[in-house]
C-alpha cells in the first residue's frame, strides 16, 4: 500500500465529519467564559511608581555615596520585601484598617477569625493584593494593589510605598544598633586581652633583662663570625706547625739532615755558620797541602772547625726548640678559640630562645592592639553613618483612583473564549479522529487495507421495521439503491462472467452480514438472475427467520445425510430467489462444511443457479468462514462503519489470504461498508445521498 498524500481537504473532511464535537466544545467553552466574565466582580488596580537604587555601605573617606550597578538578586529581594507581611502590617497600622476596613467594603463580611488576630488577617489580604512590576531598562518599580473598591486601591498602593520606606529605615536602624552593640561588647573583650598581653610582655622584659639582651643580640653574631675566622686560622697554623714539628723531631739528632729542612736552613745564624764552616774546611784543605797534619796551623784550623760545628749544632737545637714552642702555643691557642666558640654558641642559643618568646608576646600585643583599634574606629564610623541608607527609595509618582477595572477584561475574555472554543474543538476533533481506528470512509479503507470497496450501505433508522425487509417494502429508497450499486460492483468484479459462489462474512458479530446477504440476494434476483441464498451459519442461523421459513431441514440435514433430496428443502419466497435454510444446529459444523458431500453439493448447485450467496459465521469467531472461503469462488467482507477496526480486518485478511504460494489461498473480492452514517460523513457523501428522497416517502409500486 502506498502512502497517500494528505491535502487540506482531508483536514476539512475531518472537521466537517466531527462538526458536532467542534460545536459542542465551542458552545461549552464560550458559555463558560461568558458566564464567568459577566458574573465576575470588577477588580480595580492602582499603582505608584518608586525609584529604587542600591548604595554601597557608607565610607567616611568618600565624599559622596557610591551607587552600585544593577544587581538582580538585590532587586528581587526588594520586590519580596515590598510584598512581605511586615510591610502589610505597617499599612494596616498606618491606615487603621482594623477600624476602617468595613467602611470601604459595605455589605461584605468583616474579616475575622477566632484563631488569628484581625490585624494579621488584614495584613494577609493586603499582602495578597500587592503586585510589583519593574519597568524595563530602568530602576523604577510599579507597586500596585488590586481591590474591588476603586477608592481603596490607590490608598493602599501609596501606603505600601511609605511602609516599604519605613521598613527599610527600621531594618537599617536595627542593624546599626545591633552592630554597634556587638562591636562595643567585642571591643571590651579585646581591651581586656590587650591589657593582659601588654602586662605579660612587660613582666617578661623585666625578668629576662631584655634591654641588655638587645645589645648582645646585635654583637653575638659578629663575635661568632670573628671566632670562627680566628679558629680557622689557628687550626691552619697548628696543622702547619704540626707537620714541621714532626720533621724537626725526626732529624734533630743529625745536623746535616736538619739543615735540609727549609725552616732550619733559612735561619741567618745557621747560614752564617755554614759559610764559616765551609771556609774552615777550605782552609784545612789548603793547609794540608802546605803543612802536615801535626803542624800547628793544621791543629789550629781543625780546632776552629770543631768549634764552628758545635755552634751549628747548638743553633739547630735552638731552632728546633723554638719550632716546638711555637707548635705548643698554636695548639693551645686553637683549643682556647674552640672553647670560646662553644661558649658563644650556647650564649647565642639562649639569647635567641628568649627573644623568640619575646617576639611571640610582642606580636600578641600588636595583634590585640590592631583589633582593638579597628573596632573602636568602626564603632565611631557606624555611629556617624548610622542614618545613611544602603537603599535609596523615592516615590516618583503616586497612585491615582482607577477609572476602569483591570478584571474582568470582557472583550479579551470573549475573544479568548471564541478562539479557545473554536481551536480547542478542532483539536479535540482531530484527537478523536486520531484515537478512532475504525473504518470510516471508502477512501481510507482502500488506502489502508489495499482492497476495493464494493459498496457503501447507509445507516437507516428502521422505525420499528426489520432492515432485512426494508428493501422489499421500499425498493426505490436510498437503502435499496446502495444494494443495487453493490450488485453491479459484484457482477463486474470478474472479467469473463459473474462469480458463481460468493461467501459473505464479517470479522465479528452484529456487523450486518445477514442483512447484506438477504438484501443482496433480493436485489440480484430482481435483476433477472437465478439466485440461491444459503444460510451456512450452522451456529446462529437467521435467514429462515427473515423469510419466516421452517428450519426443520436444510443444509445441516443434507450434509449429514438426513435429507437425500436437495429439492425438498429449497424454499422459494419470490421469483428467481431460492433459500436453503441452515437446518438444525449440528454438533460439528466445521466437519460438515469441510466434507466431500459439501464439495459435491457445490458442483450440483453451480449447474442450477446463476449466483449462489453463502451467509457464514463471523470470521474471527470460528473457522467455518475460513473453510468456506477456500472452496468458494470469492469472499465479500462486511465491515460496520464506526465499529470494525482496521486492525481486526487486517488480521482477518491475513488468515484468509495465507501465503502467496499456497493453493488454498482465498480470493477476496472486496469490502462492503455497512451502517455508513451519511450525516457524519463528509460533504460529498451527504450531498450524494440527499439527492434521493427519504425511504419513508417511497411506496412500493
Amino acid at each position: 500500500m502506498e502512502d497517500r498524500e494528505i491535502h487540506l481537504r482531508d483536514y476539512l473532511k475531518i472537521v466537517y465529519k466531527r462538526r458536532y464535537t467542534v460545536y459542542t466544545f465551542f458552545a461549552v467553552v464560550f458559555i463558560v467564559v461568558l458566564i464567568g466574565t459577566l458574573s465576575a466582580t470588577p477588580v480595580y488596580m492602582a499603582s505608584s511608581k518608586v525609584l529604587i537604587e542600591k548604595v554601597e555601605p557608607a565610607n567616611l573617606t568618600m565624599m559622596y555615596p557610591y551607587y552600585a550597578p544593577y544587581d538582580p538578586d538585590f532587586y528581587e529581594t526588594q520586590y519580596q520585601l515590598i510584598k512581605s507581611t511586615s510591610v502589610a502590617r505597617k499599612v494596616v497600622k498606618m491606615l487603621s484598617l482594623e477600624n476602617t476596613y468595613g467602611s470601604y467594603f459595605r455589605g461584605e463580611d468583616n474579616p475575622s477569625s477566632g484563631a488569628k488576630p484581625k490585624a494579621d488577617i488584614l495584613a494577609d489580604i493586603i499582602s495578597g493584593g500587592i503586585s510589583v512590576a519593574p519597568v524595563k531598562n530602568s530602576k523604577i518599580v510599579n507597586i500596585g494593589f488590586v481591590s474591588t473598591n476603586p477608592d481603596f486601591a490607590p490608598l493602599v498602593a501609596n501606603s505600601v510605598a511609605k511602609a516599604y520606606i519605613e521598613q527599610i529605615l527600621d531594618m537599617r536602624m536595627s542593624s546599626s544598633r545591633y552592630s554597634i552593640e556587638w562591636m562595643t561588647k567585642k571591643a571590651e573583650e579585646e581591651k581586656v586581652k590587650l591589657e593582659k598581653s601588654e602586662k605579660e610582655l612587660q613582666e617578661y622584659i623585666r625578668a629576662n633583662n631584655i634591654v641588655t639582651l638587645q645589645d648582645r643580640v646585635g654583637l653575638t653574631p659578629e663575635k661568632l663570625s670573628e671566632l670562627n675566622t680566628q679558629l680557622l686560622r689557628a687550626e691552619t697554623r697548628r696543622k702547619e706547625l704540626d707537620s714541621l714539628y714532626n720533621q724537626v723531631t725526626r732529624v734533630s739528632a743529625s745536623p746535616k739532615e736538619a739543615e735540609t729542612i727549609p725552616a732550619i736552613a733559612s735561619e741567618p745564624t745557621i747560614q752564617a755558620l755554614r759559610s764559616q764552616i765551609l771556609k774552615a774546611e777550605q782552609n784545612i784543605e789548603e793547609s794540608s797541602k802546605k803543612y802536615g797534619g801535626k803542624h800547628p796551623a793544621m791543629i789550629k784550623a781543625s780546632e776552629e772547625l770543631k768549634v764552628l760545628q758545635q755552634k751549628r749544632a747548638q743553633e739547630i737545637k735552638r731552632v728546633v726548640n723554638s719550632i716546638k714552642n711555637e707548635y705548643d702555643l698554636a695548639k693551645s691557642n686553637e683549643g682556647s678559640l674552640r672553647s670560646m666558640l662553644t661558649t658563644t654558641k650556647a650564649e647565642a642559643l639562649d639569647v635567641n630562645e628568649k627573644f623568640i618568646q619575646y617576639g611571640v608576646l610582642s606580636r600578641a600585643v600588636d595583634t590585640n592592639r590592631q583589633l582593638y583599634d579597628a573596632l573602636m574606629k568602626r564603632i565611631k564610623e557606624q555611629s556617624v553613618t548610622e542614618e545613611i541608607q544602603t537603599v535609596s527609595v523615592w516615590v516618583v509618582e503616586k497612585a491615582e483612583t482607577p477609572v476602569s477595572p483591570v478584571k474582568p477584561r470582557k472583550t479579551l475574555n470573549i475573544m479568548l473564549g471564541l478562539i479557545i472554543g473554536l481551536f480547542g474543538g478542532i483539536g479535540l476533533a482531530f484527537f478523536f479522529e486520531y484515537l478512532d481506528n475504525t473504518i470510516k470512509s471508502p477512501e481510507d479503507a482502500e488506502a489502508r487495507l489495499g482492497l476495493p470497496v464494493l459498496g457503501v450501505v447507509p445507516l437507516v433508522e428502521s422505525k420499528g421495521e426489520a432492515l432485512e425487509e426494508l428493501i422489499l417494502k421500499e425498493p426505490q429508497s436510498v437503502f435499496a439503491e446502495s444494494y443495487k450499486t453493490l450488485r453491479t460492483a459484484i457482477l463486474l468484479s470478474y472479467a469473463d462472467s459473474p462469480p458463481k459462489n460468493l461467501l459473505i462474512t464479517s470479522m465479528g458479530p452484529e456487523e450486518g452480514k445477514t442483512i447484506t446477504s438477504v438484501n443482496l440476494a433480493v436485489t440480484v434476483a430482481r435483476s433477472g438472475y437465478s439466485v440461491l441464498l444459503i444460510d451456512s451459519d450452522l451456529r446462529k442461523p437467521r435467514v429462515h427467520s427473515v423469510f419466516r421459513l421452517n428450519n426443520l431441514s436444510g443444509l445441516s440435514t443434507y450434509l449429514a445425510g438426513s435429507s437425500p433430496d436437495i429439492d425438498t428443502i429449497f424454499k422459494r419466497p419470490m421469483t428467481n430467489l431460492s433459500i436453503l435454510p441452515s437446518g438444525p444446529v449440528p454438533p460439528n459444523p466445521s466437519e460438515l462444511l469441510g466434507s466431500n458431500r459439501m464439495k459435491g453439493l457445490i458442483e450440483m448447485l453451480n449447474s442450477r443457479f446463476d449466483i449462489i450467496l453463502w451467509d457464514s459465521p463471523p470470521l474471527m469467531s470460528v473457522t467455518d468462514a475460513r473453510i468456506l472461503s477456500k472452496i468458494l469462488d470469492g469472499t465479500i467482507i462486511i465491515a460496520r462503519a464506526g465499529k470494525t477496526t482496521y486492525d481486526i480486518v487486517a488480521r482477518g485478511l491475513k488468515t484468509l489470504q495465507g501465503r502467496p504460494e499456497s493453493e488454498l489461498e482465498s480470493r477476496i473480492i472486496g469490502i462492503v461498508i455497512n451502517c455508513f452514517d451519511i450525516k457524519k460523513s463528509d460533504h460529498y457523501y451527504y450531498q450524494y445521498y440527499n439527492n434521493y428522497p427519504p425511504a419513508t416517502e417511497n411506496k412500493r409500486k
